[in-house]
């Protein structure tokens, strides 16, 4: 692992727009969406829109989808997406021009990506991580977790996570209420040292995305089984809010598309 730079370290910390809630310490479940969005004023919407890309709208109606190829899902177009390039189906060279803001996970003319976009009552940054390609050659700062804090929850997408996190990587990225992880046990890390992982965030809500069957899925959940309780949702939608996380660590499965 690559140490990241001082003026990196230095423009994560910097105070944002929006006050951050995520550095601090970690110490009746979230509601099934139906059809019709409709958020109460300290909830978050969560759709799973397939593969690693999910739609996350604040209670202003600010949207994000995260890793995103092309696809949005119904409605309008999102104003924030976020990519990371490790395969084309989590990113796209010619995102839809309607888009205000594109937060690539890498940056395209060297050295690291560094975001920090609040946006009404959305603040997205950003903790780079290194890729590596399928002969093994390691890509630094290629990748990057995203954190979305919004409505007093801090949510973590993990992309194509291929390592464990360093220590000072495990700082930058803070408290995680939710985080939404690649279980599919090889293209991205492997399943005990993904869980691992998963285990020291101590996240109260996991989602588990990146599965590309029910066999890999299945033997996620059971790695879990242990120290989270598991829920299938049964569908690809849900509101969360701060109030109503499950007092017990939980993976919540979304049907995606």
């Amino acid at each position: 692992m690559r140490p990241l730079s001082t003026l990196a370290l230095f423009a994560l910390f910097a105070a944002p727009a929006l006050a951050s809630t995520c550095f601090q310490l970690a110490q009746s479940g979230p509601r099934v969406m139906p059809a019709a969005l409709t958020l109460a004023p300290d909830e978050v919407g969560v759709r799973f829109l397939g593969h690693a890309a999910f739609r996350i709208t604040s209670p202003q109606g600010v949207s994000a989808v995260t890793d995103f190829a092309g696809f949005w899902g119904p409605g309008d177009p999102p104003d924030i997406v976020t990519m990371n390039k490790a395969h084309a189906t989590h990113w796209t060279p010619a995102p839809d021009p309607r888009i205000p803001h594109v937060l690539r996970g890498w940056n395209p003319d060297g050295g690291e990506a560094m975001h920090d976009l609040a946006l009404g009552d959305m603040i997205v940054r950003n903790v780079p991580t290194d890729i590596r390609s399928w002969d093994g050659v390691v890509e630094p700062l290629a990748n990057s977790i995203f954190v979305f804090e919004v409505a007093d929850l801090c949510i973590g997408h993990l992309g194509h996570l291929h390592h464990k996190p360093t220590e000072i990587q495990y700082g930058m990225i803070g408290r995680l209420d939710v985080v939404m992880a690649p279980v599919d046990g090889g293209y991205t890390m492997n399943l005990p040292a993904m869980i691992e992982v998963l285990k020291r965030l101590r996240a109260r809500v996991v989602i588990p995305m990146h599965w590309f069957g029910p066999a890999n899925l299945d033997r996620f959940l059971a790695g879990m089984a242990d120290e989270f309780a598991i829920r299938r949702v049964g569908a690809a939608e849900m509101a969360l809010s701060a109030a109503t996380l499950p007092d017990r660590p939980t993976v919540m499965v979304l049907d995606g598309r």
